[in-house]
């Protein structure tokens, strides 16, 4: 006999996800990440590159590499008109350089063809060069000012934990967790929205040890409440933490 089919994904009141926005956002207002492509003076173009190079490497790598990336390219089309090799030397402490080089190039080539203008509807963003579900929701936030999710492993972890688990093993196309997650960035900015989930999975929610002890929103959190994690010690999570 085969596995079981996982159960349908509950449906989660207008009111969760209200109370969980409140409460994330009231811990990102004094626990945000301080990065340059959320400075209020960022262009598009700063945002954009970002969530390409960010994909399957740490914010803060990319964001010790990006002022000597953002001097040599300021733009879209200097990307356009750069070497293969020169975009590997820029992009090697990143690590899978010659796949990003050949992936920018690729990219800034197919906007230039388009004198720089990003298509809006989501099947023509992803038609381009390098860009797939994550990039052309980061297009439409940073471009277009569209409300979108920035749908990665980190939101799904976050949300699924708070709120249950998904039926499709593929992020990009469980409905539930899509719409979940569309719901999540409904109201408020969504770029602060996406931006406190995802440091919220960076610093707290972990894939590994989860600090659910000191958790703002475990209260609420099925994880927390199944595993009763958030009911430790926390003079244990307390030596946990001491500086060695």
């Amino acid at each position: 006999m085969g596995p079981l089919p996982k159960q349908p994904a509950r449906r989660v009141h207008a009111a969760s996800i209200a109370a969980f926005r409140r409460r994330l956002l009231h811990w990102f207002s004094s626990s945000a990440r301080e990065f340059p492509w959320r400075a209020k003076d960022a262009t598009p173009y700063l945002q954009v590159l970002t969530e390409v190079l960010v994909q399957q490497t740490r914010a803060e790598s990319v964001a010790a590499a990006l002022p000597a990336i953002v001097r040599k390219y300021p733009g879209w089309r200097s990307l356009a008109k750069a070497k293969v090799s020169e975009l590997e030397r820029v992009l090697k402490p990143l690590g899978l350089w010659r796949r990003r080089a050949r992936a920018l190039k690729n990219l800034a080539s197919a906007l230039h063809a388009r004198c720089l203008k990003w298509p809006v509807e989501r099947d023509e963003l992803e038609s381009l060069p390098a860009v797939g579900q994550y990039v052309a929701s980061a297009v439409r936030i940073f471009v277009h000012g569209q409300r979108e999710p920035l749908v990665d492993v980190n939101m799904a972890r976050v949300l699924e934990r708070y709120f249950g688990s998904r039926t499709l093993a593929d992020i990009r196309h469980d409905p539930w967790l899509q719409e979940l997650a569309r719901q999540v960035v409904s109201e408020e900015d969504p770029r602060l929205v996406n931006w406190a989930v995802l440091d919220f999975g960076a610093l707290v929610c972990t894939a590994r040890n989860p600090r659910c002890p000191t958790c703002p929103l475990r209260k609420s959190c099925l994880y927390s409440l199944r595993t009763g994690s958030g009911k430790m010690s926390l003079r244990v999570v307390d030596a946990k933490q001491r500086p060695r």
